[in-house]
């Protein structure tokens, strides 16, 4: 009769040649063990089953749309993470994973359903882990998302020691009526800016090299105009709009824009239609400072700001002018800009 293993049953430490190998299947079950508790806030009806099988399921609530579309997007944090490995903070990278993935769905209209995360390290810390999870939880509670699984990958040859990579995926819905494409943009619409929260998640690889190897700063370095130490200011939490956006009546938005990498030169044109320019009022807000602090100490182009940074605006709302000032009071945002007639690009001006 052939040997018959079962999991309480597990092999002695002297034997697990896969551990030795870098890969300890017995730490990422136990750091896993607490999954559900840490997410079970974000589940509502819709969530079926528990954390933990070879697949999430979620039963959506359609009613009340006539041609609900799924909309997915994937996206990560990209070198802000090395903020988070070097304070030894991590929720706040986990929530800024939620958010900027929402985000990237929000400007087509659609409200998040469920996320799901992907962390590869080379070891599993149950204190790292942990701290991921809260943020994931706690974003995807106040979006109203749920969080229906993901995966965890122990790499030992792959990863840096206390290092680890970070990938979201968010699934959302819209009524196909209510899409938002950026195909109803004219000439004389108008361009609002909603205030971003810091960095964000992108530019973090010049934002580093400028602080921190030119500037010779530390984490616990304060500079003129930023509040709280450097390494606070670099971890903020990326702002979630949709909750914001979603306040907005049908069709009054007429195109969106998240301001992610590329700045407001290469997003803004993804929603353009190709006769149409947005022509941005780089004096209509103020730039925090440490987007100063980062140009003037790199000497990098203020152009160049422009298309690295999101300079103080994370999200662009393009309306009519009748609508302006409703749109104004509901997002709390600025006119940034208008529409002229052009070829589908951003032209900055007050230079």
């Amino acid at each position: 009769m052939a040997n018959i293993l079962t999991r309480k049953q597990q092999v002695p430490a002297a034997k697990k040649a896969y551990a030795a190998a870098g890969v300890d299947v017995d730490l990422g079950n136990r750091v896993k063990s607490g999954i559900h508790s840490l997410v079970k806030g974000t589940h509502g009806p819709e969530v079926l089953g528990r954390i933990g099988g070879f697949g999430g399921l979620f039963r959506p609530d359609f009613r009340g749309m006539k041609e609900p579309v799924l909309v997915s997007s994937v996206d990560g944090v990209g070198t802000k993470l090395k903020l988070a490995f070097a304070i030894g903070r991590h929720d706040t990278v986990g929530q800024c994973l939620v958010n900027h993935c929402i985000d990237d769905i929000a400007v087509i209209g659609a409200k998040p359903l469920f996320f799901l995360d992907y962390i590869g390290a080379g070891k599993l810390e149950p204190a790292v882990f942990t701290q991921l999870l809260k943020g994931f939880a706690k974003a995807c509670k106040a979006a109203g998302c749920a969080i229906v699984g993901g995966e965890t990958a122990q790499m030992a040859d792959m990863y840096a020691p206390g290092e680890y990579d970070l990938v979201g995926t968010i699934i959302g819905v819209v009524d196909r009526a209510r899409l938002i494409d950026g195909s109803r943009i004219r000439k004389g619409d108008v361009v609002l800016g909603m205030a971003s929260n810091g960095l964000h998640t992108n530019g973090y690889t010049l934002a580093r090299k400028v602080l921190f190897e030119q500037m010779g700063l530390r984490l616990a370095s304060r500079l003129p105009g930023v509040k709280g130490t450097l390494g606070e200011e670099l971890l903020r939490v990326h702002r979630n709009y949709q909750p914001s956006l979603a306040r907005l009546p049908a069709g009054m938005a007429k195109g969106l824009a998240h301001i992610t990498g590329g700045g407001l030169v290469d997003n803004l044109p993804r929603v353009l239609p190709k006769n149409c320019d947005a022509v941005i009022e780089t004096k209509s807000w103020k730039t925090p400072a440490i987007f100063e602090h980062i140009e003037r100490g790199g000497g990098v182009d203020h152009a160049e700001m422009y298309q690295v940074f999101n300079m103080g605006i994370g999200m662009t709302v393009v309306v009519s002018p009748k609508d302006s000032a409703a749109a104004q009071r509901k997002l709390r945002a600025k006119v940034i800009g208008r529409i002229e007639s052009g070829t589908g690009v951003v032209r900055l001006a007050g230079m």
